[in-house]
């Protein structure tokens, strides 16, 4: 059994992030206002929720559809035995931008330019995964 490597350990960070995130959204969702709007007979009507319900679903979709990528590349890169100083600044930048996306999405503290910035900031994190495992 192989050692859990820096990069392992913040991808199950991320991973626990992304699987918890969901969360904030389901509690928004079934309390106060929100409450109208779910039904095990149909699927929720998002767009008539509450703004910060909106923002936690969004937050959460807007993680996973990062994540996986990533995830791939970090697995990949623990595969080859690659692991170096830009695989494991990345993991661990990518961890930490994704909490302060989600939180400040979420709570809509991370407005205009922020938001779109960390979004940016963690997408070049899954940019130098790429290339590190590119050029190995």
């Amino acid at each position: 059994m192989s050692a859990l490597t820096p990069e392992l350990f913040w991808l199950a960070l991320t991973a626990i992030l992304a699987g918890s995130l969901w969360f904030p959204y389901v509690v928004m969702s079934s309390s106060g206002s929100n409450k109208q709007y779910t039904s095990f007979d149909r699927l929720p009507r998002i767009d008539e929720m509450s703004d910060m319900t909106q923002r936690s679903w969004r937050a959460h979709l807007n993680l996973l559809e990062q994540f996986l990528p990533f995830a791939v590349l970090v697995l990949i890169a623990h595969a080859i035995g690659l692991s170096n100083w830009v695989t494991v600044t990345a993991t661990c930048a990518f961890f930490w931008i994704r909490v302060l996306h989600a939180a400040g999405y979420i709570t809509g503290i991370a407005k205009m330019p922020l938001r779109p910035i960390l979004h940016m900031a963690s997408w070049l994190c899954f940019v130098a995964m790429a290339i590190a495992v590119l050029v190995g």
